[in-house]
């Protein structure tokens, strides 16, 4: 049994995968409040729902009264993790670097509570010393304490040599300077608990063995589960494309509708880990099966979009989902696909509106979808393949629907 509620809060939730000294951190966290970070590489300019486990943790732990430092990989992006990756990252100039870093700012302010006074939250970048650390002295002073036998030996570099996978000297560098960061944010912010995602194992030992070594700390590090659904199925991408937390790469609704369309047997899990909801609620929710669980799913939905987009975009996704379930026709909320006018012909058929749109892959797909009688525009169910419009008919948006779940606005300009 675990001394501390936030552990004990967390491991319920399922968060926990692995401590590095699960008993030691809990005696600390049940006596005294920590500073503990996580590191974020700005290799796109949005985190996916893969990263929103890591962010919910640092929630948790704000919530706690510990103060939490989200590290921008700014440094760190230029060399790229090679963990569990079959090739080497593409490099990303400066320029792309900080555009992203920007980006993924406006994402962890809706979570957390930033503040330069305890327990406020830090949001620092690992360029400002990365960059300036003298590569000579850097390897006398700090390389020396790396174990080239250990490191082979974790997963993330064991797997790619036992596949015959080329792994980059650039990339064999990636976690001596993520240790590097631990070494500095315990030096500069007395902070003592990196966390992670399971891949990130290696990495954070690597960080807890270099401060030992260099100034005799006591770290952790704990990692939290590979996040599935039911399925077993690695989340964060969806067939549809990676589920974005920005809302410059999917938009509130569509946001809104991964949550709402969620398997039956993922709703109490991700109740547990994306909402504050208590354990009894989450319970309440989730006992009564049947149309019981589409209520369950509509209030999980709503709330994960209103932790990452606000109240009032949730509000209008479910507002927009109820007119579209209602066959309304009133769709300006909706996402909007655009096609070139240049493009098209006077006249364009149901086929080329949806693979020029980007909703089907193929004709043959938008053909058979047609058959299965899964097409409709502006409401109006669609049942033949070789139906044709004139282009200028799409200079306002016109709702095409596939299914009931997935609905764009169309336009040609």
């Amino acid at each position: 049994m675990l001394k501390s509620n936030l552990l004990n809060t967390l491991r319920n939730r399922g968060f926990i995968n692995d401590c590095t000294d699960l008993v030691g951190l809990d005696n600390l966290l049940k006596r005294t409040k920590i500073t503990c970070y996580i590191g974020y590489d700005a290799t796109a300019s949005s985190l996916h729902v893969g990263h929103l486990m890591n962010i919910m943790m640092l929630k948790w732990f704000q919530k706690d009264g510990h103060r939490v430092i989200t590290l921008l990989g700014g440094g760190t992006t230029k060399i790229g993790d090679p963990s569990f990756r079959k090739t080497e990252r593409p490099l990303i100039n400066d320029e792309t670097i900080n555009t992203n870093l920007v980006s993924l700012k406006s994402i962890f302010s809706k979570y957390i509570n930033f503040s330069s006074d305890f327990p406020g939250a830090l949001m620092l970048n690992n360029d400002k010393w990365l960059s300036k650390l003298n590569y000579l002295e850097f390897l006398r002073d700090t390389g020396k304490h790396f174990s080239i036998n250990r490191m082979l030996t974790f997963e993330s570099v064991k797997s790619r040599l036992q596949k015959n996978d080329p792994l980059s000297f650039l990339e064999f560098n990636y976690m001596i300077l993520q240790g590097y960061d631990f070494y500095k944010l315990n030096e500069d912010h007395e902070c003592i608990l990196q966390m992670g995602g399971s891949d990130q194992w290696g990495n954070i030992v690597n960080g807890i063995d270099l401060t030992r070594r260099m100034n005799g700390s006591k770290l952790f590090g704990l990692t939290s589960p590979l996040l599935t659904n039911s399925s077993g199925q690695k989340m964060g991408k969806s067939s549809n494309g990676a589920i974005w937390l920005n809302e410059e790469n999917l938009s509130p609704y569509d946001f809104w509708q991964f949550w709402r369309n969620c398997d039956d047997d993922d709703i109490e899990k991700f109740l547990f880990l994306f909402t504050e909801f208590s354990t009894e609620k989450i319970q309440c929710l989730t006992t009564k099966k049947g149309h019981h669980l589409n209520e369950a799913k509509i209030i999980l939905a709503n709330e994960v979009t209103k932790l990452c987009h606000g109240e009032r975009k949730a509000s209008d996704a479910f507002k927009t989902s109820k007119a579209i379930f209602n066959e309304n026709i009133g769709s300006s909320k909706l996402p909007t696909i655009e096609i070139s006018k240049k493009d098209c012909l006077e006249n364009i058929t149901i086929i080329q509106v949806l693979t020029m749109s980007g909703m089907v892959r193929s004709g043959k797909e938008a053909r058979r979808l047609i058959n299965d009688r899964a097409v409709k525009l502006e409401g109006k169910l669609i049942h033949d393949i070789s139906e044709n419009y004139k282009t200028i008919s799409f200079v306002d948006p016109r709702k095409l629907s596939i299914g009931k779940k997935k609905h764009f606005n169309v336009v040609i300009i």
